[in-house]
């Protein structure tokens, strides 16, 4: 199973999502087929022109925003956050302000351990993030904390490929 399945797998059908952090919209495209509509927000334009030419939908639109500071109008059944919380400086404010946008989230985060020469950077002291606009590496432990910090249950849980996949509900 690949992470668009566990996405697909996870939503009931005829369902509203909002898919935060959309990249080039691959996910978006994939959870259209399922869902009746998707909003769908980036805040890399280039990201998004390639979304609205290759995985465009009657039920898809997508915004340009940084979904930390957008003031969502809608509700929705469900939110995917696919590798964008590692990202996010102030994690513990938008995990709240989200969690009221929708009664569940589907949560992708790389894990700390999904390199060996990430571990040992930390081990020695060294800068030791996966890429450079992380501010955490996620290990079990640090996931499962910050989901208690913000009141989101752990509904199903997973470590696939180096990554832990999620589904947490207020």
């Amino acid at each position: 199973m690949n992470y668009h399945d566990f996405f697909i797998n996870n939503i009931r059908k005829d369902s509203t999502v909002l898919d935060i952090g959309c990249g080039i919209g691959a996910v978006a495209f994939d959870i259209s087929k399922k869902a009746s509509k998707v909003v769908a927000v980036d805040l890399d334009k280039n990201n998004l022109k390639i979304a609205r030419e290759k995985f465009s939908a009657n039920n898809i639109e997508y915004i340009y925003a940084d979904a930390t500071k957008y003031n969502f109008k809608d509700k929705f059944d469900y939110i995917i956050i696919s590798n964008v919380l590692e990202h996010i400086k102030n994690k513990i404010s938008f995990l709240k302000k989200i969690k009221l946008l929708a009664p569940e989230i589907l949560i992708r985060v790389p894990m700390i351990n999904r390199d060996w020469l990430t571990l040992y950077k930390k081990e020695k002291g060294l800068p030791y993030f996966l890429d450079n606009t992380h501010f955490i590496e996620y290990d079990e432990e640090t996931f499962k904390k910050e989901m208690k910090r913000v009141d989101l249950q752990i509904k199903s849980y997973s470590v696939q490929f180096g990554e832990i996949w999620a589904v947490v509900k207020k």
